[in-house]
């Protein structure tokens, strides 16, 4: 057993500058700095088993059954600590809705399709794409379509009924069974709710990832003079209701996720991400469709994104902990590597080079010329600002997608934002958005 080695072995403190230059926004406020029942519970964790793994503290911190973020917060929205994009303009779902059914002609119009959400917040997105569903009826007229929801808050899945589900029709509930919710959206597509993925019935499907991936639990690595170091988050012996970053003082398991040519000095790997984006691949190689992942992140390329939000500003990661979101970028390298094999992989793409392809600024214009309302018009303005501003959102964000091998025929099977060579079968965002 390796923890004992490690409680009893010196520990090595990472120095205040390199945790004070990216965990902390520097200006908490004083009342933020408060033992809540999460660091009570962490604290009686750490004194019994020793320093705990970022990806526990993650894990946590925000999907503990009894005091987790997650479990327990309505965290989107002005009220919240943060907004996502379907939030900000009706604009973004509504071309995420474009997209899939693009690829469902592209793919041959499949007889039936699952369109899967992984994570859907207050159900936002999935209510704009339902909308272009049902606008563009005489396309979708044969085809059987349903909707799956990948949910672990029971608070958040409540919100998404109100959002998507026809009140007349009473919900289903069944807290033991896989499918622990079932309902009706206002135009009539099933809607089902799962807590994994792995229970989300097998078949050709669409998988849409949006702010999913940067919440999954994160291991970090330091490189040091002797090797890789895992940091671990122990209790601060200056301050007793205090947490801090520590080294352990040799190899812990999770090092085998680094690969061995690695530059960097400092990593973070995701094994869970690893592990969803290999069942995506495997789904969707075997029976088609497409996923679609956008989120914060890189190419393998940064080194420590770990953050906190909280009240829409950027809040300590050790302070408080339970009261905010915490959040690191995805890697996609990694997803891409995770998934070759099997499928094919776009991307990452920034935001606003996938949402111009898409057709954003005709979208605007089509809404700005049928409304009358100056209000209306200036929340337009100012959401697809918010979207495309390289500043804001337009290149912080990256859509990535999976597809079959052979959907991408012609083309190269990694295709990054840099390259644009053409093809005899373009897909919708990666290239100029054309219908056929």
């Amino acid at each position: 057993m390796w923890v004992p080695v490690r409680r009893c072995a010196a520990r090595v403190v990472i120095p205040c500058i390199w945790r004070g230059k990216y965990f902390s926004s520097g200006n908490e406020p004083a009342e933020n700095n408060r033992v809540t029942p999460m660091l009570r519970h962490l604290m009686y964790k750490i004194k019994s088993t020793g320093p705990i793994t970022v990806a526990e503290y993650m894990k946590e911190v925000l999907t503990n059954p009894a005091k987790g973020y997650y479990v327990h917060h309505d965290m989107l929205g002005e009220k919240g600590d943060f907004i996502t994009s379907p939030e900000i303009s009706q604009i973004f779902g509504e071309l995420i809705g474009i997209w899939f059914i693009s690829e469902w002609i592209a793919a041959g119009k499949s007889a039936a399709f699952q369109l899967v959400e992984l994570g859907p917040g207050r159900g936002t997105l999935t209510g704009d794409i339902l909308r272009v569903f049902s606008q563009l009826g005489s396309v979708l007229k044969n085809c059987d379509i349903s909707i799956h929801l990948v949910e672990v808050s029971q608070k958040l899945s409540e919100i998404q009924a109100l959002t998507l589900t026809e009140e007349k029709i009473p919900l289903e509930r069944n807290a033991e069974s896989l499918v622990y919710m079932k309902g009706v959206s206002k135009s009539g597509i099933p809607i089902s709710w799962y807590r994994n993925l792995q229970d989300v019935p097998k078949g050709y499907s669409f998988y849409l990832a949006h702010e999913f991936f940067d919440v999954l639990p994160v291991h970090k690595f330091q490189k040091t003079p002797q090797g890789w170091r895992e940091v671990f988050i122990d209790i601060d012996p200056q301050v007793s209701d205090k947490l801090r970053f520590v080294l352990a003082p040799c190899a812990t398991p999770a090092e085998a996720f680094i690969q061995h040519d690695e530059t960097r000095d400092h990593v973070e790997v995701c094994p869970d991400a690893g592990v969803i984006i290999q069942e995506l691949s495997q789904r969707i190689s075997l029976t088609g469709g497409a996923a679609l992942i956008a989120d914060y992140g890189h190419d393998g390329t940064k080194t420590d994104t770990f953050r906190g939000f909280c009240g829409h500003r950027l809040h300590d990661v050790l302070t408080a902990p339970g009261t905010a979101d915490l959040t690191a970028d995805v890697d996609f390298h990694y997803l891409r590597r995770m998934a070759e094999e099997k499928v094919a992989s776009l991307g990452p793409i920034e935001q606003q080079t996938f949402l111009k392809n898409m057709g954003i600024d005709v979208r605007l214009k089509v809404l700005l010329d049928k409304s009358d309302d100056p209000s209306m018009r200036q929340q337009l303005l100012q959401g697809y600002d918010m979207l495309m501003n390289p500043k804001k959102m337009g290149e912080r964000f990256n859509f990535f997608a999976l597809l079959p091998h052979q959907r991408l025929h012609g083309r190269s099977h990694q295709m990054n934002a840099q390259q644009s060579r053409p093809s005899a079968s373009p897909v919708a965002g990666f290239d100029e958005l054309t219908w056929r």
